[in-house]
């Protein structure tokens, strides 16, 4: 059963407590219980029930902090490479980077993103921190003009919207796991030849 009183023995000392809080929730979810209570979180996290919800605020929240952990994933993963000079290169390498982050653990990853769409109790970030992502893959680089530049400005908000829309198919199990990149790389080449035809 979750949240043995030997688990809490095992937490460091000074561990911040979102962050054991977190790593409970992903503890519960890759052992298959994605409808988790909150009292089976507290438990597994080794704190008191109300912790989660003074830290979170509810289960939604929980899951929208998961997701921006993914998201921050993506980012430090990306920033980690060396990026292709143009902008169509770089944003085909964050599908690649984002698509090898979801595919790390996917039933944990569904779970996360089937969940996300409900609304917590304070206001969601995902559009925004989704945008910041890809808004380093059009990101101006040395060699591109700034009127191209300009002109793809809007694109990493719609490339936010395109692959949460993917991975919306992927984690209703309608997109399988193989289909996830070559749809994902399908919409961004089509948002991206509309702006290069602005």
């Amino acid at each position: 059963m979750p949240g043995s009183k030997t688990r809490v023995s095992t937490f460091e000392k000074g561990e911040p407590v979102r962050q054991r809080i977190l790593d409970a929730a992903e503890r519960l979810l890759r052992s298959g219980e994605a409808e988790f209570s909150m009292r089976d979180l507290a438990a597994e996290a080794g704190v008191s029930f109300a912790t989660p919800f003074n830290q979170f605020g509810s289960k939604a929240g929980i899951m929208h902090a998961l997701s921006a952990r993914r998201i921050e994933t993506m980012a430090e993963r990306y920033a980690a490479v060396t990026p292709p000079v143009d902008a169509t290169g770089r944003v085909r390498l964050a599908i690649e980077v984002a698509v090898a982050v979801m595919l790390d653990e996917p039933d944990v990853n569904r779970a996360v993103m089937g969940s996300i769409a409900t609304a917590g109790p304070a206001r969601a970030d995902a559009l925004t921190r989704s945008t910041a992502f890809w808004t380093l893959a059009v990101g101006a680089s040395e060699g591109e003009a700034a009127p191209n530049r300009q002109r793809w400005r809007d694109l990493p908000i719609q490339l936010a919207l395109a692959f949460r829309g993917a991975l919306s198919f992927w984690s209703a199990g309608e997109l399988p796991d193989a289909e996830l990149a070559p749809a994902a790389l399908a919409t961004a080449n089509t948002l991206m030849l509309g702006f290069a035809k602005q």
